[in-house]
């Protein structure tokens, strides 16, 4: 008995050792195919969401405001006699967007957005933050279908300008506007589908798929950084709604025909304070209006709502009482010292108010517009 236990304690141990061996065996083959299968799928690219262009849209959109323009034309036209006519106007409203292009308040959009007969612009920018103001039409150039505006207001985002010399055909660019359909701003994305000049004319222009709906004239076609690469201009459409083909002014074109508009109307132009005053007050005046006689100069009436005064605090029922180092003794005086100055000049207008005099820095604006005719060459 004693030797059968023995023989099979003897070849127990073997047994064992052998089912050790096989166990360890066995984990270490399932431990390496668990790494083979982690390894294969680590090297599995993952599946990526298309990209965004939210950030690029973001940084461009601030820039493109809509424009809300009163066109005056001729709607009629009747024969009174053999040799006179009575013409007939009407008016009629436009909308269109335009572009910041300075923190100075240029705006650049395309002429047909503000045309009107016998230059009577009437015109107001909404920005994108809801802010409104009038504009003013300091100059045009016919030739490139272009405008600029001037607004007085501060905190203004200028859009970045690109290089469309840089531009190929199947680039992705995306086009900001105001469509007529009370939607507020819209971004469409395309591509440019060519490059050259359009149809019919010697205009260099940039073709693209980017949706341009009535409305979108004078925005902004920008690259995918968000870079101004053209003023979105017009379409071809037999219907009058988008199909496709819609064409771009290049930065490179627009933006030295603002430059040289902006420079010629500054030239051409004085400073603009925008109020209405009255009579220089005299004595009598002084003591009807503020119940002492010793208050000169000109009361004012009106301001221009967002004009160079409004905006540097000067209010109706104020009196200007000197502007710069001249004191005010009447109408013709205060003309005099505005227009010796240029838009965009700083100069210091002394108010009487509520029996205190105070000193406003005031910066003045445009106010009528200089046609830029094209040169001959």
């Amino acid at each position: 008995m004693n030797r059968l236990l023995k023989s099979i304690q003897f070849l127990g141990w073997p047994v064992i050792c052998g089912l050790l061996v096989a166990l360890v065996f066995m984990q270490n083959q399932q431990l390496q195919q668990l790494a083979r299968q982690s390894t294969e799928t680590s090297s599995v690219t993952p599946i990526q969401s298309p990209p965004s262009f939210a950030d690029v849209i973001a940084r461009a959109a601030p820039s493109v405001v809509s424009i809300n323009a009163t066109s005056v034309n001729v709607e009629s036209v009747e024969r009174a006699s053999e040799d006179s006519l009575n013409l007939y106007l009407g008016e009629r409203d436009s909308l269109g967007s335009g572009i910041i292009i300075s923190d100075r308040g240029f705006i650049l959009t395309n002429l047909h957005v503000v045309d009107t007969l016998f230059d009577a612009f009437d015109t107001e920018v909404t920005l994108s933050d809801g802010r409104r103001t009038p504009a003013t039409v300091i100059a045009y150039d016919s030739s490139n279908d272009l405008a600029i505006l001037h607004i007085n207001m501060d905190d203004l985002t200028p859009i970045k300008v690109g290089k469309d010399e840089e531009l190929e055909v199947g680039n992705i660019v995306f086009a900001i506007g105001y469509p007529r359909r009370n939607v507020g701003q819209s971004v469409s994305q395309g591509i440019v589908s060519a490059l050259g000049n359009r149809p019919n004319s010697n205009a260099n222009y940039i073709q693209t798929d980017a949706a341009i709906n009535p409305g979108n004239s004078g925005g902004a076609l920008i690259d995918r950084e968000g870079r101004l690469v053209g003023i979105n201009t017009s379409i071809i459409s037999e219907s009058g709604n988008f199909e496709g083909i819609g064409f771009a002014t290049p930065v490179s074109t627009a933006i030295p025909a603002m430059e040289e508009m902006v420079a010629e109307a500054i030239e051409k132009n004085s400073g603009y304070l925008g109020v209405i005053t009255g009579e220089a007050l005299n004595g009598q005046s002084s003591r009807l209006f503020f119940g002492v006689d010793h208050i000169r100069g000109m009361l004012v009436e009106s301001v221009d709502p967002g004009g160079a005064a409004e905006r540097a605090g000067i209010a109706p029922g104020d009196v200007i009482t000197q502007v710069g180092a001249t004191s005010v003794t009447s109408g013709q005086n205060i003309m005099m010292e505005i227009r010796n100055a240029k838009p965009g000049d700083t100069i210091s207008i002394q108010v009487y108010r509520n029996g205190q005099h105070f000193n406003l820095p005031t910066t003045l604006g445009f106010g009528q517009a200089v046609v830029i005719e094209p040169r001959d060459i």
